[in-house]
C-alpha cells in the first residue's frame, strides 16, 4: 500500500454542492483519494465503512480511479457537520488509506487549519496526484525488476530440465532468494492481508499471501526434513507468483492511468498564467489573479486562459480539444472564446466573463470526472458477487486440500493444488471490468465533443431506438436566412439584392441582417449602395431612399395595402414558399405614383449541413428519428422532408413536448432520446429516457439532459449512441472474460491441472487483459 500525502482540513461546506431538488435535504459531495485497494471486494469494504459514518447519505468507490465519492447530509439535516477526519478514520479502520481531494481552485488561504494539516505546516506544496502516481509507478517497476532478477535463478533449473540438463541450485541459495522475494517484495501482500483480516474481511492480497506462504512453508518444511534433497522444494512457485502478481499490478496500474488520459489532456489545457492589460501596458500574472471584467491579451499560438468575448482583433481559434471540432473557428469582435482553446494567427484582447472553476473547460472536466467516478447499474451485480468472492475462494481451497487428502494424494500435492486455487482466483478483473470501460468510453466521448453526465446515461443510451429532435437550433441553424430571392419584372437579381441590402443595412432586425448577409455571401457584381431617410413603418417594414428611388421592404400585408399587383406566377410562388413555412417579404418601389414589386424574398431557418447525414446514419443504426417542434406545420413538413424524417409533430407547446415524448415511449416500447437546445425543450429532455442537449443552447437544457454535445452538430447524436454501444459491448466482454477466467481456472486448479506458477500468470493476465480491452475504446473514430 502506498502512503498518502498529508492534506489540509477542509470543511464539507466548502465542497462542491451536488444538484438536488429544492424540497430535498441539502447534500454535499466529498471526494476522497483511496490508497491500498487491490480488488472489487476492497472497494465494497470502503463503501460500507464510509456509509456507516453518521451524516453520510451514501458512498460510491471506483476501483479504477481509486477514488470515493461521499454524499453528506447538511448540518441542518444531521445536527452536526461531517468532518474530513471522520471519513478518513473510517477508511483507515477498514484497512486502507484516504485523503480528501480539495475542490478545484481552492485557494490556500481559504482552507481552515485543522488536525490533518499539522504535518503539512511547512508550506511545501504537496505533489499532484498524477506526479505521485508516476513516482509510485517508477518504484513499482523497479521492485518488479529486482524481484524478477531474484526469481530468475530459481526457475532456470526447471527450464533446463526441459532440455535434459540438470542445473539445480544449492538448497541454501534457493532458500535465500525465495525468502527475500517472499518477505521483502511480498511484504505488501502480508500488510494488506493483515488489515483485511483485522477488518473482518478478505481481499486479493489475502489470497496471494495465503497461497505463496503455503508454497514457501511446505518448501521450508521439506528443507528441514531433507536438507540435501532439492527435488521436493517449491521455492520457485512462491517467488514466481509474487513476481507475476506484482508485474500484473504494475501493468494494470499503467493501463488504468491511460484510461484517464482524457482528463489529463483537458487539465493540461489550463494555462497557469495570463497577460492582462493594465492602463496602457500589460502585466503577466498568475491565472488566479484574473477577475471577471479583466482584459486579457492573447498572442498568436497561446492558449486562451479564460472564458470571455473578443474585445479587439480578429483571429482563428482551435477549439478541437474542447468541442471536437477539427477546423479552427473564425473569431472577431464580440465573439465568445473558451479557456483552453489555442489562438491562431492574430493577437486578440479578450474581456473576461469567467475564470477558474466557472469556465467551460473546468465544468467539462468536472462532468467527465463525475461520469468516470459513477457506477453503472450493472456494477451492482458485480459488487454482490465480489462481496462473497474471497470467502467462497477460501472455502473452495479448503475443500480442494481436504479432497486431495481424502483421495490419497500426498500432503505436498494437496497443498500445491489448494495454493493454485488461491492464486488463480481474480476478483481484480471483476472489479475493473465495468469502471475501466466507462472511463475509456467517457474519455473518448469527451475528446470528440460528447459529454456524458453519468454511467447510468451511458448504459441507457446504448439501447436507444428512437430519437425525437427539436427543430430550431438542433436540426436547423436557429436564425433566419434568405431561402429565396427572386426578382420581379425586368430588374436584375444583383441590382435588386443590392437595393434590398441598402434599405436594411442600418437595421438590427434578424431579417435585416439576413438580407445583408445574403448580399455579402452572393459577392454581387452590383456595388454596395447607401440608403437615406430610412424609417421603420410599424407592423409593415421599412422604407428608405436609395439612389433617388423611394423603396420599401416589408410584409405581404403591406404590399396588399399599397395595392401592388403581382403577376400570377409570382403570387403562386409566394403562396408555395409560405406553405413551406417561410416568411415572405417584398422589395417595392413606391415612385412613380403606382408602387411596383421589385423582388420577392423568403426567409427561413436553414437546415444544418450535417443534419441529413445524421438522420441517415441513425437510421442505419436502427434508430428512428422524429421531429417535434413548436413551429407551424408547413415549416415542420419542409424540414422533415428535407432530412428524410417520416414522422413529425408541429405546433407543440413546451409542456406538450413532454407529453409527445411519453407517447413515443409507449408506442416505441423502447428507449427514447430527446435532442434539443432551448428552455422550451427542458421538460421533454427530462421526460425522455435519455436527454441529449446542445451546449450551444441554454444551461437549463443541459442540466435536464444526461448527455451534452459540445457542438451544435446533430451528427454528434449518432456519435453519442455509437460510443455508448461500443462501451456497453466492452463492459459485456470484460465481465464475460472476468467470469470465464474464474469459472474455468478455479476448477482446473482444484483438479490439479494448473500449478501455482501458471495460476499466478493467468491471474495477472486476467486483470491486464480486461483493462487493455477497455483501452481499445480509445481508438474509436466517428463514421461520417
Amino acid at each position: 500500500m502506498r502512503p498518502m500525502p498529508p492534506r489540509a482540513f477542509i470543511t464539507m461546506t466548502e465542497l462542491a454542492a451536488a444538484a438536488r431538488p429544492a424540497d430535498a435535504d441539502p447534500i454535499h459531495t466529498a471526494e476522497l483519494e483511496i490508497g491500498g485497494m487491490t480488488c472489487a471486494s476492497c472497494a465494497m469494504r470502503v463503501e460500507k465503512a464510509l456509509a456507516k459514518v453518521p451524516g453520510v447519505a451514501g458512498a460510491s468507490v471506483n476501483l479504477a480511479t481509486e477514488t470515493a465519492s461521499v454524499n453528506l447530509m447538511s448540518d441542518a439535516a444531521t445536527g452536526a457537520a461531517v468532518t474530513a477526519d471522520a471519513l478518513i478514520a473510517a477508511v483507515k479502520k477498514a484497512g486502507y488509506e484516504a485523503a480528501l481531494v480539495a475542490p478545484p481552485d481552492t485557494a490556500p488561504e481559504s482552507v481552515d487549519a485543522g488536525p490533518s494539516s499539522a504535518s503539512g505546516a511547512s508550506g511545501a506544496a504537496a505533489p499532484s496526484a498524477a506526479e505521485r502516481k508516476r513516482s509510485e509507478a517508477r518504484r513499482e517497476l523497479a521492485a518488479v525488476l529486482v524481484c524478477a532478477l531474484l526469481t530468475l535463478p530459481l526457475i532456470v533449473p526447471m527450464i533446463a530440465a526441459w532440455f535434459g540438463t540438470e542445473a539445480m541450485l544449492p538448497v541454501w541459495l534457493q532458500f535465500g532468494l525465495a525468502s527475500v522475494a517472499q518477505f521483502v517484495f511480498g511484504a505488501r501482500f502480508y500488510r494488506a492481508a493483515y488489515r483485511a483480516v483485522r477488518a473482518g474481511a478478505g481481499n486479493m492480497d489475502l489470497l496471494v499471501a495465503l497461497g505463496t506462504s503455503a508454497a514457501y512453508g511446505i518448501s521450508v518444511y521439506q528443507l528441514a526434513r531433507h536438507p540435501d534433497d532439492a527435488m521436493h522444494l517449491y521455492f520457485e512457485a512462491s517467488a514466481v507468483v509474487i513476481t507475476l502478481v506484482r508485474f500484473g499490478k504494475w501493468l494494470e496500474a499503467r493501463a488504468k492511468r491511460q484510461t484517464t488520459d482524457a482528463i489529463r489532456a483537458l487539465q493540461a489545457l489550463r494555462p497557469e498564467r495570463a497577460r492582462i492589460r493594465v492602463g496602457a501596458g500589460e502585466r503577466e500574472v498568475p491565472l488566479a489573479q484574473v477577475t471577471v471584467g479583466s482584459v486579457v491579451i492573447v498572442r498568436p499560438g497561446e492558449r486562451v486562459p479564460v472564458d470571455g468575448a473578443v474585445l479587439e482583433g480578429r483571429t482563428h481559434i482551435d477549439e478541437s480539444l474542447i468541442t471536437g471540432e477539427s477546423l479552427p473557428v473564425a473569431k472577431q469582435t464580440g465573439d465568445a472564446v473558451t479557456a483552453g482553446s489555442i489562438n491562431g494567427e492574430g493577437a486578440i484582447a479578450v474581456t473576461t466573463t469567467a475564470t477558474g472553476a466557472e469556465t467551460t473547460l473546468a465544468r467539462i472536466i468536472r462532468l467527465v470526472e463525475s461520469a468516470q467516478a459513477e457506477k453503472a447499474p450493472i456494477q451492482r451485480l458485480v459488487d454482490r458477487v465480489s462481496e462473497i468472492f474471497v470467502p467462497a475462494i477460501l472455502a473452495i481451497a479448503a475443500l480442494t486440500l481436504i479432497g486431495w487428502l481424502l483421495a490419497g494424494a500426498g500432503g505436498e500435492t494437496a497443498i500445491l493444488n489448494a495454493v493454485a486455487v488461491l492464486v488463480i482466483a481474480c476478483p481484480c478483473a471483476l472489479g475493473l471490468a465495468t469502471p475501466a470501460a466507462i472511463m475509456a468510453g467517457t474519455g473518448v466521448a469527451a475528446r470528440h465533443g460528447v459529454l456524458i453526465k453519468d454511467a447510468e446515461a451511458l448504459e441507457t443510451a446504448h439501447r436507444v431506438n428512437l430519437v425525437a429532435f427539436d427543430k430550431t437550433g438542433t436540426l436547423t441553424i436557429g436564425q433566419p436566412s434568405v431561402t429565396a430571392f427572386e426578382p420581379v419584372g425586368e430588374i436584375a437579381r444583383d441590382e435588386a439584392l443590392a437595393l434590398a441590402a441598402a434599405v436594411q443595412r442600418q437595421s438590427d432586425h434578424p431579417l435585416a441582417r439576413a438580407v445583408v448577409s445574403a448580399y455579402e455571401a452572393a459577392k454581387s457584381s452590383a456595388h454596395a449602395l447607401t440608403a437615406s431617410d430610412a424609417r421603420a413603418v410599424a407592423g409593415r417594414g421599412v422604407e428608405a431612399e436609395v439612389g433617388g428611388r423611394k423603396l420599401a421592404l416589408g410584409s405581404t400585408r403591406w404590399l396588399e395595402e399599397l395595392g401592388v399587383e403581382l403577376p400570377p406566377p409570382v403570387a403562386a410562388r409566394a403562396r408555395e414558399l409560405e406553405a413551406a413555412g417561410n416568411t415572405v417579404s417584398w422589395l417595392m418601389q413606391l415612385d412613380p405614383s403606382t408602387p411596383v414589386a421589385l423582388a420577392l424574398m423568403a426567409f427561413g431557418d436553414t437546415v444544418k449541413p450535417t443534419a441529413r447525414a445524421a438522420v441517415a446514419r441513425l437510421a442505419a443504426m436502427g434508430v428512428k428519428s422524429v421531429l417535434v417542434t413548436g413551429d407551424n406545420r408547413g415549416s415542420a413538413a419542409s424540414v422533415a422532408q428535407a432530412l428524410g424524417i417520416e414522422e413529425f409533430h408541429a405546433h407543440v407547446l413546451p409542456d406538450d413536448k413532454a407529453r409527445v415524448i411519453r407517447d413515443l415511449k409507449i408506442r416505441s416500447a423502447g428507449i427514447v432520446a430527446m435532442a434539443g437546445d432551448g428552455i422550451n425543450d427542458a421538460p421533454a429532455l427530462a421526460a425522455a429516457d435519455i436527454g441529449i442537449a446542445m451546449a450551444t443552447g441554454t444551461d437549463v437544457a443541459m442540466h435536464a439532459a444526461g448527455i451534452t454535445l459540445m457542438r451544435g452538430d446533430p451528427a454528434l447524436v449518432a456519435d453519442a449512441i455509437d460510443i455508448s454501444r461500443k462501451t456497453w459491448r466492452k463492459i459485456q466482454q470484460n465481465l464475460f472474460w472476468a467470469f470465464v477466467y474464474n469459472l474455468i481456472g478455479i476448477p482446473l486448479a482444484a483438479f490439479g491441472l494448473l500449478n501455482p506458477m501458471l495460476a499466478g500468470a493467468a491471474m495477472a493476465f486476467s486483470s491486464v487483459s480486461v483493462v487493455t480491452n477497455a483501452l481499445l475504446l480509445r481508438t474509436w473514430t466517428t463514421k461520417r
